[in-house]
């Protein structure tokens, strides 16, 4: 992951020698070459998917020095860190190692097996809801990542989640249990939360240059003193994404770019609003293209 790019553009190798200083090991080769059951660790998938997007943003910038500054910036759940080293707000280092700490400390949340995540498609988020607050049965059971019309992930205990998806079908609701390490985005993300707000907290947040639209209110946020606080608190709540892209779209958006690895935001804001058209920033193609107008 990220190799071309790496070949191509100096800054963007610049970008994954500096996360792998600032790490104390070597993120660059597990990218590279692996092993991928190593990279997909969540521990160390967030601060390559970081790394990798924010050496595809330098890269363009390298490539395109009069690039203007966006009205806004967003990333979905991990996103977010790269939306807010993009607009200033973080130094690169720094969230490569809360990242890095923070993919830790989902990981150590809730013993593996004992959460589970799940994909509800077909429902609006009202009956969503009320599917998980049926199959909770007293456990933790919650949306998680309201990410289009009609797809809605829910987070919770391995228990909850069966129940939930046995469920859905008498809800005329279809549900693909999905292969995740943890139970993100919901309240047994406590834990991880605590250890990302001390983290934060150790930290200096720069000013904004443009704003970035948090998870967790689908709002634009400029204010660099409630940056840790939207961040602490995107850990155990739901990412927002479709209300996010609603509220591009609305504020006059047409045009975004994805910037990082893969074409799965372009995919999910086509299906929220087509008044938003997302060309991908990431493989030395893409940015040659752009470079040349």
């Amino acid at each position: 992951m990220g190799k071309a790019l790496c070949e191509a553009s100096p800054a963007a190798r610049a970008c994954f020698e500096l996360a792998d200083r600032a790490l104390g090991f070597l993120l660059s080769k597990l990218c590279f070459e692996g092993p991928l059951d190593e990279l997909t660790l969540t521990k160390n998938a967030q601060p390559a998917i970081l790394t990798a997007s924010i050496a595809a943003l330098n890269a363009w910038r390298e490539a395109t020095p009069s690039l203007p500054a966006p009205s806004f910036a967003a990333g979905h759940s991990l996103g977010e860190y790269s939306a807010l080293v993009a607009a200033g707000a973080l130094r690169f280092e720094d969230a490569v190692r809360i990242v890095h700490l923070r993919g830790q400390a989902m990981q150590e949340a809730v013993p593996e097996g004992r959460g589970a995540m799940a994909a509800i498609m077909g429902g609006e988020p009202e009956q969503v809801a009320a599917l998980c607050a049926e199959a909770a049965h007293g456990d933790v059971l919650s949306p998680a990542n309201f990410n289009s019309p009609g797809q809605i992930v829910i987070s919770g205990t391995a228990a909850a989640v069966a129940r939930a998806v046995e469920l859905a079908p008498s809800q005329k609701l279809k549900a693909i249990p999905l292969k995740v390490s943890a139970p993100f985005h919901s309240a047994l993300m406590a834990p991880a939360a605590r250890a990302v707000e001390a983290a934060l907290a150790r930290v200096e947040i720069g000013s904004l240059a443009f704003p970035v639209v948090a998870n967790v209110d689908a709002r634009p946020n400029a204010d660099r003193a409630r940056v840790a606080e939207l961040l602490v608190r995107q850990v155990d709540g739901p990412v927002r994404w479709q209300e996010s892209i609603a509220f591009m779209a609305e504020a006059g958006v047409t045009r975004a770019y994805e910037i990082g690895p893969g074409k799965v935001l372009a995919g999910l804001v086509k299906r929220i609003d087509k008044r938003i058209s997302v060309e991908a920033r990431f493989d030395p193609a893409s940015l040659a293209m752009a470079a040349n107008g």
